[in-house]
């Protein structure tokens, strides 16, 4: 459940990251019980969510043209590359209309995506991703490419365990687009601003990780979500 050292890649191969591992590694058996957890509550989500998503999908498919699922290269454990899953909530092709990261009032988004983003639902098709093992119920937000980029080295030990649907660092900043939407450069005020302290975040969740704190952690986003 856990790669060697000598086979991390290159560039997780410092001091940095060597604190964190060391940490992860004293916790195989959490590791394993994460992992048997997503399997079984995942499949068993998708076969209960199943005949909504086909009603969302014609839902999207009736409010905007295009394909109503969307997918993104995002990065995950190792630094691997996968594509993430998600019901459309923007206009088709919107990553080349604007910047990568969505702010509350951005003109790219559709009628029925605004209802979709704001209790999460079009996130809901991760699950798919989480069954393949791309992705955890818990863990830290994947990135695109370009942003895993711009990690310094310590942001990087957070690719020692798989990314995830939510974190703490997703509930505190669950209004992230409110806090980009008097930016002139998103991405740069993201990168620059907003991962700095997110990852402040993530790095704490890492060092506590656990299976009983990543289920209290769930229990912590349904309510940030009914909430809001």
């Amino acid at each position: 459940m856990l790669e060697s050292w000598n086979n991390l890649p290159c560039y997780m191969e410092t001091d940095e990251v060597k604190e964190y591992y060391d940490i992860i590694k004293k916790k195989k058996f959490d590791l394993f019980i994460k992992r048997l957890f997503d399997i079984i509550f995942s499949l068993i989500m998708i076969i209960f969510v199943f005949p909504f998503w086909l009603i969302i999908y014609l839902i999207i498919m009736l409010d905007s043209p295009g394909n109503p699922i969307f997918s993104q290269n995002r990065i995950t454990r190792y630094g691997r590359v996968f594509k993430i899953l998600k019901f459309r909530t923007m206009v088709e092709n919107a990553e080349q209309k604007g910047a990568s990261v969505t702010t509350e009032n951005d003109s790219r988004i559709t009628k029925c995506g605004k209802w979709l983003r704001k209790y999460r639902i079009d996130e809901t098709l991760q699950l798919i991703n989480i069954l393949k093992g791309e992705l955890s119920f818990v863990g830290v937000r994947p990135e695109s490419p370009k942003y895993v980029a711009r990690y310094s080295k310590e942001m990087v030990a957070t690719l020692l365990l798989p990314a995830g649907v939510t974190s703490p660092a997703s509930i505190l900043f669950k209004n992230e687009s409110e806090m980009l939407k008097d930016c002139e450069d998103y991405d740069e005020t993201y990168v620059n601003e907003i991962l700095p302290k997110k990852m402040k975040y993530n790095l704490e969740y890492i060092k506590n990780f656990g299976f009983w704190s990543d289920i209290k952690i769930m229990f912590q986003t349904v309510l940030a979500v009914i909430k809001k």
